[in-house]
């Protein structure tokens, strides 16, 4: 089969190729999936030069094939699985930039009602349940709460928009250009703000009243000027460090104290690990919530084969992407049964 395999770590998108290598053979309680669609995520960029802490930790190394996220149907399935030839699926596992993947049946999930192989491409197993754990079962937003999103238009943020206001919260979302300004305007947010201008954090709180955020879903690294925007006893959520270019923030603690601020890290992937009845409790919530219509998928564009992930990377990479950029590893009708 055609896939993006990691033989060593490289040093630029440009390095990576198409390779032919042999089919995943299915172990016994593994589902075999024909993958027709995936999709971007900042964490392939990390994984394809070994700069994650998973890379680091040893859990991702090569060789490996690189991606995050598939889409497809079902080639085959253990006896009593859930699941039966043909069904459509989506799920999240290493291993997505490819034509097949096996992984545990855990893994993958049905389609919701009525969305194609795009759609759920477009939405992202990867992404979903990092948005929805890191606000509704860690920052616990409620009703009525002002929630600040930053990186709002990227396919973490995108999908924390819809639900927080799923929820019924008040969304700001921050974001790095006009053009993705635009994007999550359209999502009938409170207001949007640009966090690449000064004084950003005063527009913040403008947009509250002056009262400030009750909940802030950083996957940037802004914990610092977040907290010049909550409340007192506001929470902020660390879920990644997109912004720093590897460089961590460091924090003057005394802020925390004068805004008796509640810091919390999130890690959807280690959470599961320690907790797999998390991550059961995380799914059921999200599907939940894809079932009642309230989050749909928001797409930049669509790449055209896995030769187009080199340059769909570039453009991730270069802050052009906005919601989630899909590559269509094969048509439908196309994929082996």
């Amino acid at each position: 089969m055609k896939a993006i395999h990691i033989t060593e770590f490289v040093k630029d998108n440009s390095d990576l190729r198409v390779s032919d290598i042999p089919a995943p053979v299915p172990k016994s309680d593994q589902v075999l999936v024909n993958i027709t669609h995936s999709a971007l995520n900042h964490v392939d960029l990390l994984y394809a030069r070994g700069k994650h802490q998973n890379n680091h930790a040893g859990l991702v190394k090569p060789p490996f094939i690189l991606g995050l996220e598939f889409v497809g149907s079902v080639a085959s399935a253990p006896s009593g699985c859930e699941f039966h030839v043909g069904d459509q699926v989506w799920g999240a596992g290493v291993g997505g930039f490819a034509e097949q993947i096996a992984v545990s049946p855990s893994a993958s999930h049905r389609l919701p009602t009525g969305w194609t192989l795009h759609d759920a491409a477009g939405l992202g197993a990867a992404t979903v349940p990092v948005s929805y754990g890191a606000l509704v079962r860690v920052a616990e937003v409620k009703a009525g709460q002002i929630v600040l999103v930053h990186a709002a238009a990227g396919g973490l943020g995108i999908v924390a928009v819809q639900i927080a206001q799923a929820l019924g919260a008040k969304v700001i979302g921050t974001v790095g250009s006009e053009e993705k300004a635009d994007v999550v305007r359209k999502l009938g947010v409170l207001g949007v703000v640009r966090y690449d201008q000064e004084g950003w954090e005063k527009e913040v709180l403008k947009l509250t009243g002056g009262i400030g955020v009750d909940a802030v879903y950083d996957t940037v690294g802004l914990v610092e000027k977040s907290i010049r925007c909550l409340k007192f006893g506001g929470k902020v959520v660390i879920a990644g460090f997109a912004g720093l270019g590897g460089k961590m923030e460091t924090l003057a603690m005394n802020r925390v104290l004068l805004k008796g601020a509640k810091l919390l890290g999130y890690r959807f992937g280690e959470t599961g690990r320690r907790d797999p009845k998390e991550t059961e409790e995380v799914w059921k919530g999200v599907k939940e919530m894809l079932e009642s219509g309230k989050i749909k998928p928001i797409v930049y564009g669509t790449y055209a084969g896995l030769e187009s992930v080199p340059k769909a990377l570039d453009d991730l990479a270069s802050r052009k992407v906005w919601g989630k950029a899909v590559i269509e590893i094969q048509k439908p009708n196309k994929a082996k049964l």
